[in-house]
């Protein structure tokens, strides 16, 4: 039986990944050259903690991640009755293995049936790969309250942190 902090810790995945299930956008922040951060919304597939999105190769979203790889993510909803979200800092690199590629196929097919593979339309494009480092839980369905802060030790585990921001 689990000890009562990887309980809670395995609770604190599900309702992340439940979180990134219920989301099909979110926004991708990274740093410019100058030090402004430049944020733009992408589509995303997710394979347990680690998310997925196309850009560009020619776009400024690209040269950032190239230059620094920190970015920053969050997405979420607003309902009547709860706002549910999360925020994430993650490392971010460029899948460059064709057979990452091919299997991360599998996954858009099923999350974005209208689209046949997980490639933009150009030749030009970059799937680029964000594994999380800590991770922000909102979940304003009882009140307010202070977000519950992870961090993320391998591809597939968390623990929770102290406080939120």
């Amino acid at each position: 039986m689990p000890e009562p902090d990887q309980s809670t810790d395995l609770e604190l995945k599900a309702k992340i990944l439940a979180l990134l299930g219920e989301n099909r956008v979110m926004s991708v922040a990274t740093i410019r050259p100058d030090g402004w951060p430049q944020v733009t919304m992408v589509g995303y597939v997710h394979d347990d903690l680690t998310l997925y999105f196309a850009i560009a190769r020619t776009s400024q979203k690209y040269a950032n991640i190239a230059r620094d790889p920190r970015v920053s993510i969050a997405l979420g909803q607003d309902q009547p009755d709860r706002i549910r979200g999360l925020s994430m800092a993650a490392r971010a690199m460029e899948v460059i293995d064709i057979e990452e590629v091919m299997r991360l196929n599998a996954l858009i097919a099923a999350r974005y049936p209208e689209q046949s593979v997980f490639a933009p339309r150009e030749a030009a494009a970059a799937v680029i790969r964000a594994m999380p480092k800590v991770i922000s839980v909102i979940d304003l369905s009882k009140g307010p309250g202070r977000p519950e802060l992870v961090q993320v030790t391998s591809e597939t585990v968390v623990h929770r942190l102290g406080g939120g921001d």
